[in-house]
């Protein structure tokens, strides 16, 4: 079922509301004169857009009603998206109504194709937001490969290679540096699997290589000193799902044998015991080593490591996704100051330049573990660089000017993307530029929103 578009003006002038009221076609339209009005409105009918002038009555040439409105709206409908127009000096109310939460602003006089336009936009991503919610709370963390969150092409790729072979029963490697994800991958390509048993996760690094093999196989009673009952090991727990491998490289080489064995004929034998085991589990493995260099090492078995690399994906960095270190930063500071209960509500210019800026070398791990610690010192509702605790740091180049402008170009669009969450009209302001200029660019890097 498809739902109503329904449409907001809040707006006291008499005229311009009636003009903005038969200006669309397509949506359910609602009137408000007043910050009462405009919120009786929201509770009855739920509107998934809302035009917002801000110089509302008892206070019509300033903008203290029209903010208080903003933030009641979006405290009762967070997913509402509020298009905010003014007349009153454009650049600084634009920044404030941004970091309020607004999804875009538009300055009057008002042009009504553009805000038409604008108003398209927002309806459309609204129902994008609906459908992931919908499919989250269906599905849980299958809703988008594990609950995987990003826009970058590099790691789209990523994705859809995993989406691929998520039917195919094969064993798969993810390579990638520490906190990139590799976990999180991993349980989205079971959830997009057909294997109905469960996900199971070892880190191999973390635990005793005299205790690994127990883990991993199991073992009877009486096996070794504390074997007090016969225990399932990893392995036979995944039976029927999948298991997920981290830190494959840390296996001993004893213990390599025994895992070929496993993936060679399926069949497992616990420790202590002499009667094989017929299992039927999917293995997905991960490393931030270098298994080839390992394997002309000794380190490594070369059998098993083509055993385990049947499908191999390489995950690239934070740093090699431009635009998803804003994207993860703005659901972890919703995550944690939901959690938390604290005041802030977004970040500062400074904050978004260093999160731009900065190297990522823990990648998303460190990311969440700055914003978080950040959704806790923030003072004020603005996440500001020093409550990160980052400075800026030079990126070195190529020494080409061409190449050097091109890079640089590509960069500032997808930066600028990811902030303004793709609307194009945000996204042209942000970058100082008109849109015209910034969909010629776009076609020229060939980038979308």
């Amino acid at each position: 079922m498809t739902l109503t578009k329904k449409l907001l003006i809040v707006e006291d002038d008499a005229g311009l509301q009636r003009q903005l009221r038969w200006a669309y076609e397509g949506y359910e339209i609602f009137t408000a004169a007043n910050r009462d009005e405009a919120i009786a409105v929201l509770r009855a009918e739920e509107p998934q857009v809302v035009t917002l002038d801000l110089g509302l009555p008892p206070d019509p040439d300033g903008t203290t009603e029209g903010f208080a409105t903003l933030d009641t709206i979006l405290q009762l409908a967070p997913a509402t998206k509020v298009i905010v127009a003014s007349g009153h000096g454009a650049h600084e109310l634009m920044l404030r109504a941004i970091a309020a939460g607004a999804w875009d602003f538009y300055q009057k006089p008002i042009d009504i194709d553009a805000l038409g336009l604008i108003v398209s936009r927002a309806f459309h991503v609204h129902a994008i937001e609906a459908e992931n919610r919908r499919l989250a709370n269906r599905g849980g963390d299958a809703a988008a490969l594990g609950g995987l969150i990003t826009g970058a092409p590099e790691m789209l790729k990523v994705t859809r290679m995993i989406e691929r072979v998520a039917a195919a029963d094969v064993t798969v490697m993810l390579l990638g540096a520490s906190g990139t994800g590799k976990e999180l991958l991993a349980r989205g390509l079971h959830d997009a699997s057909r294997r109905k048993g469960g996900f199971i996760a070892i880190n191999c690094a973390a635990i005793p290589e005299t205790l690994l093999e127990s883990e991993l196989f199991g073992h009877e009673k009486g096996a070794f000193t504390g074997a007090v009952k016969t225990t399932e090991g990893k392995i036979e727990l995944a039976q029927g799902g999948t298991l997920f491998l981290d830190e494959i490289g840390d296996v001993p080489l004893p213990l390599q044998v025994k895992l070929l064995r496993f993936l060679q004929e399926r069949v497992i034998e616990r420790v202590g015991g002499r009667k094989p085991i017929a299992v039927d589990t999917r293995v997905v493995c991960a490393t931030h080593q270098n298994l080839e260099t390992m394997v002309a090492e000794g380190r490594f078995r070369e059998d098993l490591y083509y055993r385990l690399a049947e499908i191999v994906v390489r995950i690239p960095s934070l740093a090699e996704r431009p635009g998803d270190a804003g994207l993860l930063a703005r659901h972890f500071l919703q995550k944690y100051a939901a959690a938390m209960n604290t005041g802030a509500r977004g970040f500062a210019p400074d904050a978004l330049a260093a999160i731009d800026g900065w190297g990522w070398p823990g990648n998303v791990r460190e990311l969440e573990n700055r914003v978080k610690r950040a959704a806790i010192m923030a003072d004020g509702k603005l996440v500001t660089a020093a409550d990160l605790d980052l400075e800026l740091r030079a990126d070195d180049g190529p020494i080409n000017l061409k190449a050097a402008r091109e890079r640089a170009d590509r960069k500032a669009i997808r930066h600028a993307l990811a902030r303004a969450e793709g609307n194009i009209s945000g996204t042209a302001r942000l970058l100082g530029i008109s849109r015209p200029t910034l969909y010629d660019l776009m076609k020229a890097y060939d980038l979308q929103p």
